[in-house]
């Protein structure tokens, strides 16, 4: 079965650019485009895409509040991917703690594109663990709450290592390697994590890391 993508940008060159480039895969199906975040969620329900890739700045309802929007509302939500013209935006961050999987730079090459939503779509690894880390370092509030969250986990020895591991990008099967064990043993692992810390994703669970101080983020 294909990936299955919704689009969602006020600026139709935008859509028409994404949509090319996904529909040249095999794999990725465009089924849908939104000028803007308020059609998000009647077309997440008709369509049940696999991924939104949602501009962040729109002017009726934004990708930030889309995104909280869908969460909240839908069940089994989509990947959500929000789409910027600048890497270091503190939208962009303010989107991933809302809940967005990941981002993608409108500037991006086509071979990026592709990869960004087949990563999210698999969900098995963090995307562009560099700048989410950039980004935590210059607008992360190193909250008390990030931090009560991360003691209230009480994570075992294995698990944090797990989740340190998850933060600097490596996939279940490159954690299986580095740590000699079982794929599958990661992913139990994984969902221990993500289920301690409330986290919907990995993307979440590497913000509450870095924001709880748990992982440096410079």
């Amino acid at each position: 079965m294909p990936v299955t993508v919704l689009l969602v940008d006020d600026e139709p060159l935008v859509r028409a650019g994404l949509r090319a480039v996904l529909e040249a895969q095999p794999d990725i199906e465009v089924t849908g485009e939104a000028a803007d975040g308020a059609a998000v969620i009647p077309l997440v329900r008709q369509l049940r895409p696999d991924v939104v890739a949602m501009d962040v700045r729109m002017p009726l309802m934004d990708g930030i509040e889309a995104t909280r929007a869908v969460l909240r509302t839908v069940p089994d939500p989509p990947k959500i991917l929000v789409v910027t013209t600048f890497e270091d935006d503190e939208f962009v961050y303010e989107a991933l703690r809302a809940g967005a999987d990941g981002f993608l730079l409108k500037r991006a090459r086509p071979a990026e594109i592709v990869h960004a939503v087949r990563l999210a779509a698999a969900g098995d690894s963090l995307l562009f663990p560099a700048s989410v880390r950039r980004l935590a370092a210059r607008y992360g509030d190193g909250g008390r709450p990030a931090r009560a969250t991360l003691e209230r986990a009480r994570l075992t020895e294995r698990e944090a290592e797990v989740l340190r591991l998850m933060a600097r990008g490596l996939s279940n099967a490159e954690i299986a390697a580095r740590l000699v064990v079982s794929a599958e043993t990661v992913k139990s692992h994984v969902s221990a994590v993500l289920a301690k810390l409330g986290a919907r994703d990995r993307t979440q669970a590497v913000i509450a890391a870095y924001e709880s101080g748990f992982v440096e983020p410079g």
